[in-house]
């Protein structure tokens, strides 16, 4: 994203903004976030803390983004074949079934 690294902006959420109650305010304030994103043309976005990603998300869905939202834990857990389909929530269709784990029944 540009720009970035110290001259980056915030989503908006963070600081506890996100529960605090604003939240046209807060939405107002991640456009400049959704706009860095949009202009990347990327169609995942990885988000390394929950509010990060909350925020993130609720941006993609109200701007009408239509990128993904993703921890960075999924896309770990995603490429060692130990994401449960239920863990799957945020993926887009091209990612839900790679490297579904196999169900093994537990030995009691």
């Amino acid at each position: 994203m540009y720009p970035n690294r110290s001259n980056n902006f915030c989503c908006g959420g963070g600081g506890g903004f996100l529960q605090s109650g604003y939240k046209d305010e807060r939405l107002a304030y991640g456009k400049i976030k959704d706009t860095q994103i949009k202009n990347t043309g990327a169609t995942y976005v990885v988000a390394g803390c929950h509010n990060c990603h909350a925020q993130i998300h609720e941006l993609s869905e109200h701007y009408e983004g239509h990128y993904h939202v993703v921890h960075i834990w999924t896309i770990l857990a995603l490429a060692l074949g130990i994401l449960a389909p239920n863990e799957r929530t945020y993926l887009g269709e091209e990612l839900q079934d790679i490297n579904v784990p196999e169900y093994i029944e537990p030995e009691y």
